[in-house]
């Protein structure tokens, strides 16, 4: 079975972030790197469903060149060989998923995992866009994963507690739910096989017509501190505070 893992390349969660001069990005040159860690979780699943299935797993990573060290890391965690394209801007999931679809085309996956969401970004719709793309049946929220027949079959995390259990062929596009499984470590041994495993570079395909999501401005979130005196019965204010918690706050 031919798996590919996509992953990407975030700054490290305990970073301190500062806007740019444009006020539509950070600061990154200072920055440490990580994996995403949703894909970490796809990552992993990738390996165990080679395990149990056998085959060969390979990561695709879209992003400039500092993105190898990601890359190695995923190597060095057990998967087989690697795929970079040479991407600039991951802001616009739709032509993300395309140049993604692109460097995919001679590969021929079975299975294409992501994670759920990344966490710079948070706008949990590459996976999806890209499963359009390929014109791959796909599944999301997705705990575990195992063969059945020509085709596999998933569990799937609904609310309340609730899971689903979808039988799907053959190719399929999979979002992994964070916390499906235990992460493991790179050993020493996967460290030093990973300086010799294989990473293709792919050109970023040119960029056609207006992007589909483009970011104007962010800012950090405005502290303020605001007093306000409810006023009738107590029936009456414990409506209107619940209100509130509801409507305003939606903390209930």
């Amino acid at each position: 079975m031919k798996i590919v893992v996509a992953i990407k390349q975030v700054p490290a969660r305990d970073s301190f972030l500062k806007v740019d001069a444009s006020g539509a990005w950070i600061e990154d040159e200072d920055l440490s790197w990580e994996i995403n860690e949703p894909d970490a979780y796809a990552l992993e699943a990738g390996l165990q469903l080679r395990e149990s299935a056998g085959g060969e797993v390979a990561v695709l990573c879209a992003g400039p060149d500092r993105a190898t060290q990601t890359i190695r890391e995923a190597l060095a965690k057990g998967a087989d060989r690697a795929i970079h394209i040479e991407y600039g801007n991951a802001a616009d999931p739709l032509a993300l998923a395309q140049a993604m679809a692109k460097a995919l085309e001679s590969e021929n996956p079975d299975v294409v995992l992501t994670g759920l969401q990344s966490d710079d970004l948070g706008y949990g719709q590459t996976g999806v866009i890209l499963a359009e793309v390929l014109g791959f049946a796909h599944a999301t929220l997705v705990m575990s994963i195992e063969t059945a027949g020509d085709g596999i079959r998933v569990k799937r995390e609904l609310e309340d507690g609730w899971f689903q259990h979808v039988e799907m062929p053959l190719p399929a596009l999979l979002t992994i739910q964070s916390g499906a499984a235990k992460l493991r470590y790179a050993t020493l041994m996967g460290i030093k096989k990973a300086k010799s495993k294989e990473i293709r570079l792919v050109d970023a395909p040119a960029a056609s017509g207006n992007p589909s999501v483009r970011l104007e401005k962010i800012y950090l979130p405005q502290k303020s501190k605001r007093s306000q005196l409810l006023e009738g019965t107590p029936q009456e204010v414990a409506a209107q505070l619940v209100d509130k918690l509801r409507f305003e706050a939606r903390v209930l």
